[in-house]
Order: C-alpha cells, then structure tokens, then sequence
C-alpha cells in the first residue's frame, strides 16, 4: 500500500496497483500496474522509478511498471489483484 500510495503521488498517475510476480532469485518481485490521469499522453517506467527511489530501499522498487487503461476493482470498489495476477500470468499485462 505504501508504494502504491507514493506511485499514486506523481502528478501524471490517477491509479497505481502493485502485485508481486514470479521470480527465479527472489521468489517474487513487485510489479506496478499504473493508470495515467486524464489528459498524460506518456509516462514512462523511468519517470515513476525515478519519482519513488529516494523513499523506498532498492529491493522494494517494482522490477516492471506498465502503463494500463484501467486496473481491475472489486465489487467494494478497491483494486482486484487477484485478476491483475491473472492477467500478467496470461500474457495480458505488458
């Protein structure tokens, strides 16, 4: 939550979930999946890495931001993981 809170900071963000993926090190890592707010045009992995570094240890910065149209809510309105976790398993989040 606190990475997503910070993510969500930058004034080119409107949304930012972050879900843990596979991977061979470390078991898991983090990945952003991030909405731009209305009217940004670009926003880059580089820009919300950048945006974060100096309040987060290096291992907690997400190893994939990807910019999506819209991340997946629950029917209580928070964001749906378990489905963001399926779409990247699937090949859908890229």
């Amino acid at each position: 939550v606190d990475l997503e809170n910070a993510i969500m900071a930058h004034p080119k963000v409107m949304e930012a979930a972050v879900i843990a993926i596979p991977d061979a090190r470390w078991a898991e890592r983090p990945l952003a999946a991030v909405k731009p707010a209305p009217g940004v045009e670009e926003l880059t992995e580089a820009e919300i890495i950048e945006f974060i570094r100096d309040d987060f240890a290096k291992f907690w910065l997400p190893d994939k931001v990807i910019v999506v149209a819209d991340i997946p809510k629950t029917s209580t309105g928070k964001f749906d993981k378990k489905v963001l976790r399926a779409q990247y398993a699937a090949g859908e989040l890229q």
